[in-house]
């Protein structure tokens, strides 16, 4: 089966760096770069002409609105698939199904669905939600089954712990049913993602971590009677050469004092996120030895929250990697870079036609490759004639 990758649209902007300065050195480029709308249409068009499935939307206070953003952006695009991210504790499970079911109608069957449980009780606070996480799991458990009955056409009466619904019915179901991503690494995830998961989601570990990872959801969803996809979120850094990659790798970084990643690291020490721990033992606060398995860079979660991890290196660096991680079973891949709209050029002419010319990614039925400007001995292309390939 051929790899499916996704993008992601900072609906929060980005830059050259991981963290712009709020006031560019003239002469220098860079800057913040907000997520206007006309920024994250070119973001979009990007990925749908380079060969992506999908674009991952975050959710969160620091971003916009995944649903409507979403929603706006898929009428700038034809194929193009939104991993819209949500959450469900702040919204009823008939009201999400039925948003689905009317964006499902009005975009052709372009919703995917990344349900975002919560590591965080202080963000989760913002939203009104006052439940501990491993209820918050519970909670998403419920939510889904909920769901899930709605969308199969069922007139749904659920009596939970904390979801309560009473006549629940659509009056037009989702066609196609969206997937369901689902990421959590703890106990009380593990469990929802095998009962629910259509495709469950890690952050960018070393192999050996990914792999055990994946086991342990097979043999939870194994015991549901289900088999799930699993999916990587990375961050990226290609290049023509591995010395460009590494280097454009390192100025991510510029600017960045250790006081500000001190700040990061004892900020993201305090979430609940499992996921969040892990990546922070990749790195431990420190600039040193950042290279956590071969082309695996934690470089990222020096300055953020999230997926930490980036893959760096040469585009058939890249490539091997990527097939190392599908040999483990991962079947889509969720990508990113700075700049997003920079980066997905290096990865969609660099990367791709590496994964495709072996095999491992198929270019999307009726995508053209583009008209080829001819070689400096044919003449190129030049006031509108086009050279003699004979």
């Amino acid at each position: 089966m051929s790899i499916v990758f996704h993008w992601f649209l900072p609906t929060n902007g980005d830059g050259r760096r991981l963290v712009e300065p709020e006031q560019p050195t003239p002469g220098v480029a860079g800057g913040q770069r907000p997520a206007t709308f006309n920024y994250l249409t070119q973001i979009t068009l990007a990925a749908e002409a380079l060969g992506f499935e999908g674009a991952l939307t975050p959710a969160g206070p620091w971003c916009d609105d995944a649903w409507v953003t979403t929603a706006a952006l898929a009428q700038r695009t034809d194929r193009l698939k939104f991993l819209v991210a949500f959450r469900p504790g702040v919204t009823s499970p008939t009201l999400a199904a039925q948003m689905a079911a009317s964006y499902q109608f009005h975009t052709g069957g372009r919703l995917l669905l990344n349900v975002v449980t919560g590591g965080d009780s202080s963000e989760q606070h913002a939203y009104g939600d006052w439940l501990g996480k491993d209820e918050r799991y519970e909670r998403c458990g419920e939510f889904l089954d909920v769901v899930r009955g709605l969308w199969s056409g069922e007139r749904v009466d659920y009596e939970g712990t904390h979801i309560h619904v009473e006549g629940g019915a659509l009056g037009r179901r989702p066609d196609p049913v969206p997937d369901v991503y689902f990421a959590g690494s703890s106990p009380a995830a593990l469990d929802v993602a095998a009962r629910h998961a259509d495709v469950y989601l890690t952050w960018g570990e070393p192999p050996e971590q990914v792999a055990e990872k994946l086991d342990r959801v097979r043999t939870l969803a194994a015991a549901q009677g289900r088999t799930p996809r699993f999916g990587i979120r990375l961050h990226v850094v290609s290049r023509d050469t591995s010395e460009e990659a590494w280097t454009a790798a390192g100025s991510l970084l510029d600017g960045i004092s250790e006081e500000e990643i001190a700040k990061v690291h004892a900020r993201m020490q305090t979430t609940e996120s499992e996921g969040q721990r892990r990546m922070l033992e990749l790195h431990g606060g420190s600039r040193d030895n950042l290279e956590v398995s071969p082309n695996l860079w934690a470089g990222v979660g020096l300055a953020r929250g999230g997926a930490g991890t980036a893959l760096v290196g040469s585009h058939v660096e890249v490539a091997d990697r990527i097939e190392e991680y599908a040999a483990l079973g991962i079947d889509e891949f969720i990508l990113s870079g700075y700049p997003h709209l920079e980066e997905i050029y290096w990865f969609g002419e660099g990367v791709l036609p590496v994964l495709e010319q072996r095999g491992a990614w198929a270019r999307p039925v009726g995508l053209a490759e583009g008209m080829r400007t001819g070689s400096i001995s044919s003449g190129g292309v030049a006031f509108g004639v086009v050279p003699d390939r004979k």
